[in-house]
């Protein structure tokens, strides 16, 4: 079928790379081989130079990789039309989850979601703030859900919840066996999220807003990894309360409090401005429109 020749050739030309589609397509590397040679025979023309390294499109192919995503864009739709009319959520659903939202909140929410809907095929990415952002506006995602506001011109923006963020300390910290002063926080070691993400961005806003001096600092990819290095002593971070409630009911790192300011920052779905709008993605978005209060919010927050 036509349509399934120009899914595996999109997907090529996306991740430059035969055996990445493959993996990501769940088909064998030759099958996705074949696909590409029924296409180059249909076209009578070279649309994929590949060479051990990457893939790199032709003229013809960039001209066919244009073309293919409005075609399979327009399957996808009349396909769920069709469905629609006899009440069933169908198609696919690309989903890009900054760190945070990925990995405590959004499996939460399609838990539920794939209950009510099992024939969606849905697919979840997670990545840093910026390269969801990226990932919407490449029509890579159909949705995504990040910490903090999107600065793009081409996508549309909506908040859904508000998150809690803590400082947090070693329990051995100095830091911990004294009421919290604002002064105290100065000249400490630091714990940090890599640029990009939106825990480090709104850590680099608490600390320009406080007029904190940095003595030194840390940078890790996750925010499991600064988790795990503010456990072992390496500093005090400002993280999400998703990510250390476990912890801090165990005792393994303290809530150093922020004297009596509650500490949030806004969760956001981020969309094309004129992307697809499928019966899936419109399901999905009431969903994350009720998710602050289908989700608990994770142990009270100390004075």
């Amino acid at each position: 079928m036509i349509v399934d020749h120009l899914r595996v050739f999109a997907a090529v030309a996306e991740q430059r790379h035969f055996s990445r589609a493959a993996e990501a397509l769940n088909i064998s590397q030759p099958g996705v081989s074949q696909h590409i040679r029924n296409l180059e025979q249909e076209f009578g023309a070279k649309l994929m130079i590949r060479s051990p390294k990457q893939v790199k499109l032709t003229e013809a192919g960039e001209l066919l990789y244009a073309r293919a995503k409005r075609i399979l864009r327009l399957y996808e739709e009349a396909r769920q039309e069709i469905d629609a009319l006899q009440h069933v959520v169908t198609g696919s659903l690309k989903i890009g989850a900054s760190f945070t939202i990925g990995e405590y909140i959004l499996p939460r929410l399609l838990a539920d979601y794939a209950k009510h809907y099992p024939k969606v095929d849905i697919q979840s990415t997670i990545a840093n703030t910026v390269e969801v952002v990226q990932g919407v506006r490449r029509d890579h995602f159909h949705i995504g859900l990040i910490e903090g506001i999107a600065d793009a011109p081409d996508v549309e923006i909506e908040p859904f919840m508000e998150d809690e963020m803590i400082l947090i300390a070693p329990r051995d910290h100095p830091l911990t066996r004294e009421l919290f002063k604002l002064q105290a926080l100065q000249n400490q070691t630091w714990v940090w999220r890599e640029p990009g993400s939106g825990t480090r961005a709104y850590s680099d806003r608490l600390i320009a807003e406080w007029q904190l001096n940095v003595k030194r600092s840390f940078m890790f990819s996750s925010s499991q990894s600064v988790k795990e290095a503010v456990s072992a002593g390496l500093g005090i971070a400002l993280l999400s309360r998703w990510i250390v409630r476990k912890e801090l009911e165990s005792g393994e790192i303290v809530h150093l409090g922020a004297g009596g300011r509650r500490l949030t920052r806004t969760l956001t779905m981020v969309r094309r401005t004129a992307g697809e709008n499928s019966k899936a993605l419109e399901v999905f978005v009431q969903k994350v429109r009720g998710a602050h209060e289908a989700m608990q919010v994770p142990g009270p927050t100390p004075s």
